[in-house]
Order: structure tokens, then sequence, then C-alpha cells
């Protein structure tokens, strides 16, 4: 059971309810994370909002999805792992792909760029070193990508924190990330 309860889109009320009827009629159904997020309007709105913004943003949705599968994994989040996962295959990816995104690699240098480069923006906590930006310059990200890797970046932090707070009820195909758990 979750620690913050998932908000029954059918006992919601004004923001909340209609920022959680456009989840369903967005996804077909609503995600445990969205609910979970309804129980702060202001919360669910940014997450819906960022979320859109960065779908239309230049990174294709393999890579964003690989991205927020790596973060995921580096951030334990069994939630957004077990998403992510099979939202990415919906995008194009492979079993093998997702695997190498838990690790930070991909097939393709410029999407394996930016793995690595989110990776340490997570790591570093955005402190990356010259090296870094160096390197996601050499493999063709440009400013632009840099930043929209930061935005996924931060992105997924949230919803990995808050299913880590909640412990959020997993309503996908289960995936566990190979992260330490806190005691």
């Amino acid at each position: 059971m979750s620690r913050v309860p998932a908000l029954d889109p059918a006992a919601a009320t004004g923001k909340a309810k209609d920022l959680l009827a456009a989840v369903a009629a967005k996804f077909g159904s609503t995600p445990n994370l969205f609910k979970v997020a309804a129980q702060s309007p202001a919360a669910l709105e940014a997450l819906i909002g960022l979320s859109g913004a960065l779908g239309g943003g230049a990174l294709p949705a393999k890579i964003r999805e690989s991205l927020a599968i790596a973060v995921a994994e580096v951030n334990g989040c069994d939630y957004c792992l077990s998403a992510h996962s099979l939202i990415g295959k919906g995008a194009g990816l492979s079993d093998a792909d997702i695997s190498q995104a838990r690790a930070g690699r991909a097939a393709d240098s410029k999407a394996e760029a930016a793995l690595s480069f989110a990776r340490a923006v997570v790591a570093s906590r955005g402190k990356v070193s010259d090296g870094d930006l160096a390197h996601a310059h050499q493999a063709g990200l440009g400013d632009g990508d840099i930043v929209e890797i930061v935005a996924q970046v931060a992105m997924n932090i949230f919803t990995n924190y808050l299913n880590n707070v909640a412990e959020t009820e997993i309503d996908f195909p289960v995936v566990r990330s190979g992260a330490p758990r806190a005691a």
C-alpha cells in the first residue's frame, strides 16, 4: 500500500479532478503516479506540463525513454523503471535497448552520450565536470540537447523521488532496479 495514498479520480474535485480526467483521456487509464501526485494539484499540473513540453522537444522518444530508464535505475525507482520499460517498448526500444539503458549504455553513440551525461548530472547533483560537458558536445549533443537532458533528468528525479517516498503501488509489469535499498 502506498505511503501517500493515490487519489481516486472518482472522488477527486476541482483542479485535481480536471487534471486526472486529462491524464485518463491521454493514457486511456490513470497510472498511480498521477493519482499520488494529485494530492497536490499544483505538483500534478507541473508534472503534466513539463512532461508535455518535453514530449514536444528535440530529443526523440527513444532517447527520452532511455533517459527515464537510466535515471530510474540510478535512483532505485522501481515504479518509474517499470513504467518506462513498458513505455519504452512502445517507443521502439528493444529488451536489449532497455537493458543497456539501465546501465547507461546505448548502441548509438549520441544516445549513449546523452545517457552518460544524464547519469553524470544525477551523480554530481548537476555539478558536472568540464570533461562531461565536452564529451557530450563531442558526441554531437548541442547546447539545446544538454538543456533538454537536464530538464528530463529533473522531471525524472521528481517522479522517482515521489514514487520512492510514497512507495507508489506499481501498476505496470514490475521491473526491479539493482540500486541499493534504504534501511
